[in-house]
């Protein structure tokens, strides 16, 4: 993707005439800014340059910092990788338990005594949602982090259509914990999970008139796609021909029949329908043997359930389908590349990820159990079209707007308790966490881009509104201050930046707005933009009265150099 391209016609050309940046790429030879010296490197390690340690931070982190760019370049990318896929898993913990399952009291609501916050506390998502930009702004496991973001928004469940705080946090802690697993062992966490049973109602399915809705999402978005693909990703024959038709869903419907909630919920009504539990999210689905349909069936791949079968055969035998077919491999990879690194990835690309899936295996990662997650998350991250240093002009993505609010939190060496992020700039950027409009995520992987060949999947959910709040919320941590701490998030944080590091800057604009520029894009800005930045910057003069008046000063400097580089169409389009 050229970044000057995407962004034409898309963002109003009064603002970008009052950025006065112009759309270039470029290395920016000829600037006069000096250059970040190297960092000391581990003895064998390849040199990585700050543009590539930039990239990597974008592709696999939630934001460059100033000290992950001098570790990324320590200790090379590959040794980076392999430390990220051992860091310790970060954790949803906030908000209530499954008391809201086990209230029995036909005479009183749950929420009745338990002030206004209660279904924010106990029902919705957004304690999660502040866990997960706590999480994601400060967290060592970034990776994994990263990951499960590209998994949440695959494998869908939404706050717009179930509720029950706890269930999203198991389920959330379920994708994170096998984020760096196998992918069967996904897909069985998936299918078991209560939250995802009530979502796409598969729990207490009727065992001779199954609700297909589960059965049909397992296949279209969750594995294998509507068409036959290639190795490599693309149509197997030029044009779709189908993976499956009704009676392949059908078939497995009815083969994922027969499982019901945990046990541990209670009504003051009763279990419905008799034989089954009442909705708990409070660990995996059970079987109950008089709901499973029993008749022989034929599913995808060669497998067939014999007459008699048990749920739990079933269950065995719908995953050993997916895992064997020729599409999962290229499905599941092609999707991970376009959330980590590149909206259109090449065939070959695609084609070298998917055998690490299939063969469990990429260097000295993985286990050699065809799935294996860490194998294909080090193969997407390390492959020649992630790390080259000149990508192509098809090259990249439009940063989405989660990692929008990150990155800048992040490089700004700030912190958000999430609470701004949800209700008010998330609903403003359309794209508020775990609240997707639809099972099909906030936007489609195959969104296309208009007036190209191409896809931009993030563009589904960008508009002339979304451009202008894109500028507004940088601006709104630059310049408004952000959000101060709300009293009633638990251990609020509020959202703020903090500036200070750069001070040390900000006395020489050329060299404040290089610093910045080489956090946020990897590279000095090209010289027709730096100069005008630069320019801007100066118009702040620095003031000596007093030690008062020059951090004043320092502070506005740094102001506008965050502000205009932050604003520039390289930042959002991300190469």
């Amino acid at each position: 993707m050229h970044r000057c391209f995407l962004w034409a016609g898309r963002w109003p050309a009064l603002l970008l005439l009052a950025l006065a940046v112009g759309c270039g790429g470029g290395s920016g030879s000829g600037s006069s800014g000096s250059p970040i010296e190297s960092p000391d490197l581990e003895p064998g390690v390849p040199r990585t340059t700050q543009r590539d340690a930039v990239r990597l931070a974008d592709q696999a982190t939630f934001g460059p910092t100033e000290e992950l760019v001098r570790r990324i370049r320590s200790l090379g990318a590959e040794a980076w990788v392999a430390s990220q896929l051992q860091a310790y898993p970060s954790r949803y913990v906030s908000g209530g338990s499954d008391a809201i399952h086990r209230h029995t009291d036909p005479n009183t609501g749950f929420c009745d005594t338990r002030g206004a916050n209660c279904w924010r506390d106990w029902y919705s998502s957004t304690p999660l949602l502040w866990d997960f930009y706590r999480n994601a702004t400060t967290g060592s496991d970034q990776l994994r982090q990263r990951v499960a973001l590209a998994l949440q928004q695959l494998l869908v469940i939404s706050n717009l259509e179930v509720s029950g705080t706890y269930g999203f946090r198991n389920y959330h802690n379920m994708l994170s914990d096998h984020a760096f697993g196998n992918y069967r062992d996904l897909l069985r966490g998936v299918i078991l999970s209560p939250v995802m049973g009530d979502y796409l109602n598969n729990a207490n399915n009727d065992r001779d008139a199954p609700n297909e809705n589960f059965a049909r999402e397992l296949l279209q978005l969750f594995s294998i796609g509507t068409c036959e693909l290639n190795p490599d990703g693309s149509l197997h024959t030029g044009a779709c021909v189908p993976t499956y038709d009704n009676d392949v869903v059908r078939s497995y419907a009815y083969a994922l029949t027969g499982w019901t909630y945990p046990a541990g919920g209670r009504s003051p009504w009763g279990c419905w329908p008799a034989g089954t539990n009442c909705r708990h999210y409070g660990g995996n689905m059970v079987p109950v043997a008089a709901r499973h349909n029993t008749e022989p069936l034929a599913l995808l791949s060669g497998v067939s359930l014999t007459a008699g079968h048990s749920a739990e055969q079933a269950l065995d035998g719908v995953l050993d389908s997916l895992m064997r077919h020729p599409n999962l491999a290229p499905f599941v990879s092609r999707y991970l590349i376009q959330h980590l690194v590149s909206s259109n990835p090449a065939p070959d690309y695609v084609a070298r990820v998917a055998q690490a899936f299939r063969d469990g295996r990429f260097q000295s990662f993985g286990t050699g159990r065809t799935g294996d997650m860490r194998a294909t998350v080090a193969a997407i991250l390390l492959d020649p079209h992630a790390r080259e240093e000149l990508p192509g002009n098809e090259a990249g993505r439009l940063r989405e707007p989660i990692q929008l609010f990150t990155g800048v939190v992040r490089m700004l060496n700030g912190r958000t308790d999430g609470d701004a992020l949800g209700w008010w700039w998330g609903e403003e950027m359309r794209q508020h966490v775990f609240r997707s409009p639809s099972v099909f995520n906030f936007y489609a992987p195959d969104y296309p881009l208009a007036g190209t060949n191409l896809m931009g999947p993030a563009f589904g959910i960008h508009n002339a509104n979304t451009a202008l709040n894109r500028l507004n919320y940088v601006n709104y941590l630059v310049f408004w201050g952000g959000s101060q701490p709300a009293t009633s998030v638990p251990g609020a944080l509020g959202t703020q930046v903090n500036l200070s590091a750069f001070h040390a800057s900000a006395a020489d604009a050329g060299e404040l707005v290089d610093r910045i520029a080489l956090l946020a894009l990897g590279e000095v800005l090209p010289p027709d933009q730096r100069s005008v930045v630069v320019d801007a910057v100066d118009a702040f003069p620095v003031q000596t009265s007093t030690s008062a008046a020059r951090e004043t000063s320092l502070t506005n400097r740094v102001r506008q150099a965050a502000y205009l580089v932050l604003s520039t169409p390289q930042y959002h389009v991300v190469r």
